[in-house]
Protein backbone atom coordinates (compact mmCIF):
# COMPACT_ATOMS: atom_id res chain seq x y z
CA UNK A 1 0.00 0.00 0.00
CA UNK A 2 1.32 3.22 -0.82
CA UNK A 3 1.37 6.18 1.37
CA UNK A 4 -0.68 9.39 1.02
CA UNK A 5 0.84 12.12 1.43
CA UNK A 6 -0.27 14.72 4.20
CA UNK A 7 -2.85 17.33 3.47
CA UNK A 8 -3.71 20.65 4.76
CA UNK A 9 -7.44 20.46 5.88
CA UNK A 10 -9.70 22.09 8.95
CA UNK A 11 -8.75 21.44 12.68
CA UNK A 12 -9.81 18.03 13.29
CA UNK A 13 -12.04 18.13 16.60
CA UNK A 14 -14.67 16.73 18.27
CA UNK A 15 -16.80 19.94 17.61
CA UNK A 16 -16.22 18.95 14.02
CA UNK A 17 -17.75 15.98 11.89
CA UNK A 18 -15.58 14.01 9.71
CA UNK A 19 -17.97 14.56 6.56
CA UNK A 20 -18.04 18.22 7.12
CA UNK A 21 -14.29 18.32 7.33
CA UNK A 22 -13.70 16.09 4.26
CA UNK A 23 -16.47 18.29 2.29
CA UNK A 24 -14.65 21.68 3.35
CA UNK A 25 -10.96 20.17 2.83
CA UNK A 26 -11.99 19.30 -0.50
CA UNK A 27 -14.36 22.21 -1.69
CA UNK A 28 -11.25 23.74 -4.14
CA UNK A 29 -10.31 21.33 -5.55
CA UNK A 30 -14.09 19.91 -6.42
CA UNK A 31 -14.66 23.15 -7.68
CA UNK A 32 -11.50 22.88 -10.15
CA UNK A 33 -12.54 19.70 -11.37
CA UNK A 34 -16.23 20.88 -12.23
CA UNK A 35 -15.08 24.25 -13.84
CA UNK A 36 -12.42 21.56 -16.19
CA UNK A 37 -11.96 22.65 -19.71
CA UNK A 38 -13.94 19.20 -20.39
CA UNK A 39 -16.82 19.82 -17.74
CA UNK A 40 -17.43 23.80 -19.24
CA UNK A 41 -17.84 22.16 -22.76
CA UNK A 42 -19.82 19.48 -21.95
CA UNK A 43 -22.50 21.39 -19.36
CA UNK A 44 -22.52 24.21 -22.63
CA UNK A 45 -23.28 21.75 -24.85
CA UNK A 46 -20.45 22.55 -26.96
CA UNK A 47 -19.37 18.47 -27.07
CA UNK A 48 -20.98 15.88 -29.65
CA UNK A 49 -22.07 12.74 -28.25
CA UNK A 50 -19.38 11.19 -29.32
CA UNK A 51 -17.17 13.69 -27.10
CA UNK A 52 -19.24 12.54 -24.04
CA UNK A 53 -18.95 8.90 -25.09
CA UNK A 54 -14.68 9.46 -24.44
CA UNK A 55 -15.86 9.82 -20.89
CA UNK A 56 -18.10 7.12 -20.51
CA UNK A 57 -14.93 4.87 -21.87
CA UNK A 58 -13.14 6.27 -19.12
CA UNK A 59 -15.30 5.92 -16.49
CA UNK A 60 -15.82 2.16 -17.48
CA UNK A 61 -11.62 1.56 -16.32
CA UNK A 62 -12.40 3.74 -13.36
CA UNK A 63 -15.26 2.07 -11.57
CA UNK A 64 -13.94 -1.54 -12.92
CA UNK A 65 -10.99 -0.52 -10.72
CA UNK A 66 -13.45 0.66 -8.02
CA UNK A 67 -15.79 -1.97 -7.71
CA UNK A 68 -12.97 -4.88 -7.75
CA UNK A 69 -11.76 -2.72 -4.43
CA UNK A 70 -15.18 -2.90 -3.48
CA UNK A 71 -14.44 -6.61 -3.62
CA UNK A 72 -11.90 -6.75 -2.11
CA UNK A 73 -13.00 -4.96 0.67
CA UNK A 74 -16.44 -7.06 1.25
CA UNK A 75 -15.72 -8.70 4.57
CA UNK A 76 -13.20 -5.59 6.50
CA UNK A 77 -15.09 -4.57 9.34
CA UNK A 78 -14.00 -0.68 8.48
CA UNK A 79 -14.31 -1.04 4.33
CA UNK A 80 -17.86 -3.38 4.20
CA UNK A 81 -20.43 -0.74 5.28
CA UNK A 82 -19.44 1.01 2.31
CA UNK A 83 -19.67 -1.77 -0.37
CA UNK A 84 -23.35 -0.81 -1.39
CA UNK A 85 -24.43 -2.44 -3.93
CA UNK A 86 -27.20 -0.26 -5.08
CA UNK A 87 -24.37 2.33 -6.34
CA UNK A 88 -22.68 -0.11 -8.65
CA UNK A 89 -21.99 1.14 -11.84
CA UNK A 90 -20.64 -0.88 -14.09
CA UNK A 91 -23.69 -2.79 -15.74
CA UNK A 92 -25.35 0.54 -16.21
CA UNK A 93 -21.58 1.21 -17.87
CA UNK A 94 -21.88 -1.79 -20.25
CA UNK A 95 -25.57 -0.81 -21.32
CA UNK A 96 -24.28 2.55 -22.17
CA UNK A 97 -21.09 2.05 -23.59
CA UNK A 98 -23.05 -0.30 -26.38
CA UNK A 99 -25.61 2.57 -26.63
CA UNK A 100 -23.18 4.97 -26.84
CA UNK A 101 -20.48 2.85 -29.47
CA UNK A 102 -22.12 0.15 -31.03
CA UNK A 103 -22.28 -3.95 -30.43
CA UNK A 104 -18.49 -3.53 -30.53
CA UNK A 105 -18.01 -1.20 -28.10
CA UNK A 106 -15.48 -3.34 -25.70
CA UNK A 107 -13.16 -3.45 -28.91
CA UNK A 108 -13.00 0.36 -29.06
CA UNK A 109 -11.89 1.15 -25.53
CA UNK A 110 -9.04 2.69 -24.71
CA UNK A 111 -7.83 4.21 -20.85
CA UNK A 112 -5.85 7.91 -21.89
CA UNK A 113 -2.72 7.91 -19.95
CA UNK A 114 -4.33 9.69 -16.64
CA UNK A 115 -6.86 6.71 -16.57
CA UNK A 116 -4.26 4.34 -16.28
CA UNK A 117 -1.99 6.82 -13.63
CA UNK A 118 -5.58 7.18 -12.12
CA UNK A 119 -6.49 3.32 -11.59
CA UNK A 120 -2.47 2.11 -10.52
CA UNK A 121 -3.25 4.81 -8.03
CA UNK A 122 -6.44 2.95 -7.29
CA UNK A 123 -4.99 -0.74 -6.97
CA UNK A 124 -2.23 0.62 -4.91
CA UNK A 125 -4.50 2.46 -2.26
CA UNK A 126 -8.01 1.23 -2.49
CA UNK A 127 -7.77 -2.86 -2.21
CA UNK A 128 -5.91 -3.32 0.97
CA UNK A 129 -6.36 0.46 2.89
CA UNK A 130 -9.99 0.67 3.97
CA UNK A 131 -8.77 4.76 4.27
CA UNK A 132 -8.00 4.43 0.64
CA UNK A 133 -10.94 2.82 -0.50
CA UNK A 134 -13.34 5.19 1.25
CA UNK A 135 -11.51 7.97 -0.28
CA UNK A 136 -11.91 7.03 -3.85
CA UNK A 137 -15.90 5.73 -3.21
CA UNK A 138 -16.23 9.28 -1.56
CA UNK A 139 -14.50 11.55 -4.57
CA UNK A 140 -16.50 9.01 -7.28
CA UNK A 141 -19.68 7.96 -6.23
CA UNK A 142 -21.09 11.09 -4.01
CA UNK A 143 -20.43 13.09 -7.23
CA UNK A 144 -21.49 10.89 -9.41
CA UNK A 145 -25.13 11.13 -6.76
CA UNK A 146 -24.83 14.96 -6.73
CA UNK A 147 -23.32 16.77 -9.77
CA UNK A 148 -23.86 14.27 -12.24
CA UNK A 149 -27.26 14.41 -12.24
CA UNK A 150 -26.91 17.34 -13.98
CA UNK A 151 -25.16 16.23 -16.83
CA UNK A 152 -27.96 13.11 -16.76
CA UNK A 153 -30.18 16.24 -17.24
CA UNK A 154 -28.08 17.65 -19.99
CA UNK A 155 -28.09 14.26 -22.20
CA UNK A 156 -31.82 14.25 -22.15
CA UNK A 157 -31.88 17.88 -23.07
CA UNK A 158 -29.40 18.45 -25.37
CA UNK A 159 -28.64 15.50 -27.07
CA UNK A 160 -32.18 13.61 -26.44
CA UNK A 161 -30.78 10.74 -24.51
CA UNK A 162 -32.61 9.21 -21.53
CA UNK A 163 -32.41 5.25 -20.70
CA UNK A 164 -29.81 3.51 -22.01
CA UNK A 165 -27.08 5.97 -22.83
CA UNK A 166 -27.81 7.69 -19.45
CA UNK A 167 -27.94 4.91 -16.99
CA UNK A 168 -24.35 5.79 -15.49
CA UNK A 169 -26.41 8.51 -13.67
CA UNK A 170 -29.82 6.77 -12.87
CA UNK A 171 -29.60 5.88 -8.87
CA UNK A 172 -33.05 5.65 -8.67
CA UNK A 173 -32.58 2.45 -6.56
CA UNK A 174 -31.51 4.25 -3.36
CA UNK A 175 -34.38 5.95 -2.76
CA UNK A 176 -34.04 9.48 -1.84
CA UNK A 177 -30.76 10.76 -2.61
CA UNK A 178 -30.57 13.20 0.07
CA UNK A 179 -31.21 10.71 2.55
CA UNK A 180 -29.17 8.51 1.46
CA UNK A 181 -26.27 11.11 1.50
CA UNK A 182 -27.53 11.66 5.34
CA UNK A 183 -26.63 7.87 5.51
CA UNK A 184 -23.39 7.88 3.93
CA UNK A 185 -22.69 11.50 5.97
CA UNK A 186 -23.49 9.00 9.17
CA UNK A 187 -21.06 6.34 8.31
CA UNK A 188 -18.24 8.91 7.58
CA UNK A 189 -18.83 9.79 11.05
CA UNK A 190 -18.92 6.43 13.11
CA UNK A 191 -16.64 4.76 11.14
CA UNK A 192 -14.09 4.88 13.95
CA UNK A 193 -10.97 6.45 12.85
CA UNK A 194 -8.56 8.58 14.92
CA UNK A 195 -7.38 11.81 13.85
CA UNK A 196 -4.36 11.02 12.09
CA UNK A 197 -6.23 8.44 9.55
CA UNK A 198 -8.59 11.11 9.16
CA UNK A 199 -5.97 13.62 8.15
CA UNK A 200 -4.60 10.24 5.57
CA UNK A 201 -7.95 9.81 4.15
CA UNK A 202 -8.17 14.02 3.35
CA UNK A 203 -5.13 13.45 1.72
CA UNK A 204 -5.98 10.75 -0.34
CA UNK A 205 -9.17 12.08 -0.80
CA UNK A 206 -7.51 15.26 -2.34
CA UNK A 207 -5.32 12.68 -4.70
CA UNK A 208 -8.10 11.20 -6.10
CA UNK A 209 -9.99 14.53 -7.16
CA UNK A 210 -6.74 15.58 -8.55
CA UNK A 211 -6.52 12.28 -10.40
CA UNK A 212 -10.09 12.96 -11.60
CA UNK A 213 -9.02 16.68 -12.99
CA UNK A 214 -6.08 14.62 -14.88
CA UNK A 215 -8.54 12.69 -16.95
CA UNK A 216 -10.55 15.38 -17.56
CA UNK A 217 -7.56 17.75 -19.01
CA UNK A 218 -6.39 14.63 -21.34
CA UNK A 219 -10.34 14.62 -22.57
CA UNK A 220 -10.14 18.08 -23.12
CA UNK A 221 -7.17 18.46 -24.70
CA UNK A 222 -8.61 14.88 -27.49
CA UNK A 223 -12.20 16.25 -28.08
CA UNK A 224 -12.38 19.99 -26.94
CA UNK A 225 -11.94 22.53 -30.04
CA UNK A 226 -9.24 24.50 -29.07
CA UNK A 227 -10.94 28.02 -29.43
CA UNK A 228 -13.08 26.71 -27.10
CA UNK A 229 -10.48 26.02 -23.80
Amino acid sequence: MAAPTAATSPDLDESTTFARTLRESTREVHDRAHHSAYMDALLEGRLSLHGYAQLAAQYYFIYQALEQASDAMADDPVGAPFVIDELRRMPALRADLEFLLGPDWEARLHPVEATKTYVRRMHAVAFDWPGGYVAHHYTRYLGDLAGGQVVRSLLRKTYGVEGAGALFYDFSTLGSPSAFRGRYRELLNTAGWDAAERERIIAETLTAFELNIDVLTELAEAVVPATSR
